[in-house]
């Protein structure tokens, strides 16, 4: 495990020049003591950042499809006065590295090496996991698999829609994942060119433009030529068939053992009140559902701190 200790930043590399103003409790985060590292996991380096004692109860963060850990960067601080917090970019995206396929089995043993190789495991505590969008469905299969290893599960705004649901908004946005993974991303000539193509999935406004300014910037890396994104185009091939996982959704997170909690934007398109109604439909309803109101699916760009307020009220629950 390679870890680097960064106790104070420069927040001219954490936030970009063309930002808009940005309120104190985010620069604040945004500096607070983190590790940074990589773990090995089947030969691939998977980057990670940490905040907090390792001593304290643990949290693990999940980011959604095409996202980054640092989506998470000036939520975590927010955890990590009284818990351990781990968050961590997926193979194929971020700062990870690339693998040529992305079966569920990978992902979970990315997960289980992460957890391990940061010490969420040895504190006598179980770790929680709390997972955004396509993080929730390496959550439920790691509660599926292992759930005995974590004390629960935190789904944020996964997509769960009735099949008719799910069928309309295909039609209407095309299946999920449907990039071809063997054509390369494009190189831009200059980093503004480059932010201009950024685009949410599914496409929303945010609250706190400061805030899509930084996970904008984050998901470029500079290259020869000019800029391109940071995920690589093989996680379009992932191994799983997402449409199917789709349709199965409301009953899996319904069936999944050990304790969930799902945490929503009340304005989503991925996941609203009907959606709610429909995991209990299919006998969900021992699981805790809670809105936040003026938020769509990215949380943490539109309610940052209600989201984290919520976060910390689950997990002072299950301290």
């Amino acid at each position: 495990m390679d870890i680097a200790e960064a106790s104070a930043r420069d927040l001219s590399v954490e936030i970009p020049v063309d930002s808009t103003k940005t309120p104190q409790w985010f620069e604040q985060a945004l500096t607070a003591p983190r590790q940074e590292g990589w773990v090995d996991s089947a030969a691939c380096p998977i980057h990670y950042f940490s905040w907090g004692k390792p001593s304290n109860p643990g949290v693990l963060l999940l980011h959604g499809f095409l996202a980054h850990a640092r989506c998470f960067a000036f939520i975590a601080p927010l955890l990590a006065k009284d818990h351990y917090v781990v968050a961590y970019d997926f193979s194929g995206m971020g700062d990870s590295g690339v693998r040529e396929e992305y079966p569920d089995e990978v992902r979970l043993q990315e997960l289980i090496d992460v957890a391990r190789e940061t010490g969420l495991f040895d504190n006598g505590r179980k770790p929680t996991i709390i997972a955004h969008s396509y993080g929730g469905t390496v959550g439920l299969t790691a509660m599926e698999q292992c759930h005995e290893q974590f004390s629960g599960l935190v789904i944020c705004d996964l997509m769960t829609l009735r099949p008719e649901r799910l069928k309309a908004h295909a039609e209407l946005s095309g299946p999920p994942g449907s990039q071809d993974p063997k054509r390369p991303n494009r190189v831009y000539p200059d980093y503004e060119t480059a932010k201009g193509r950024y685009v949410l999935s599914p496409p929303q406004k945010v609250n706190e433009a400061y805030l899509y300014d930084y996970m904008a910037y984050h998901s470029l890396k500079e290259v020869e030529g000019g800029w391109t994104w940071k995920f690589h185009p093989s996680v379009f091939g992932s191994g799983t068939d997402m449409h199917e996982q789709l349709l199965a959704q409301g009953k899996r997170i319904a069936n999944a053992p050990g304790s969930i909690v799902i945490v929503y934007g009340e304005q989503s398109e991925l996941f609203d009140a009907d959606s709610a109604d429909y995991v209990r439909e299919c006998g969900g309803g021992h699981i805790p559902i809670i809105g936040i109101p003026d938020a769509r699916h990215h949380l943490m760009l539109d309610q940052p701190v209600a989201f984290a307020s919520v976060l910390k009220a689950i997990l002072v629950m299950r301290s």
